[in-house]
């Protein structure tokens, strides 16, 4: 079992950075996959970004590649989230999600536990 809790969202200008966490309890987070996950109204969830359990591996979505970047501390059980370039379009809530495999995995679907978000807004 893991408990997910996002950190560190919040109102910026377009332009600017936030940088997400998601702290992680229970014993097998450093097996997990991680991922990033958002949601804006009236939208689908969609993925942004995920890393595998060493932290070797990660994938990005087109939409944020360039500007965000996820990375992880095992030490610390807790996943990051870097968000450079803030657009208006990244507006949404924010999903830390756990996998119960180790490698990098870009479907929400198949994810086993998730937090319980938190709000980005950009404005322009």
């Amino acid at each position: 079992q893991v408990q997910l809790v996002e950190s560190g969202g919040g109102l910026v200008q377009a332009g600017g950075s936030l940088r997400l966490s998601c702290a992680a309890s229970g014993r097998t987070f450093s097996r997990n996959a991680m991922g990033w996950f958002r949601q804006a109204p009236g939208k689908e969830r969609e993925f942004v970004a995920a890393i595998s359990w060493s932290g070797g591996s990660t994938a990005h979505a087109d939409s944020v590649k360039d500007r965000f970047t996820i990375s992880r501390d095992n030490a610390k059980n807790t996943v990051y989230l870097q968000m450079n370039s803030l657009k208006p379009e990244d507006t949404a809530v924010y999903f830390c999600a756990a996998h119960r495999l180790g490698v990098v995995m870009t479907s929400a679907p198949t994810y086993q536990y998730w937090g319980q978000g938190t709000q980005v807004t950009v404005s322009s």
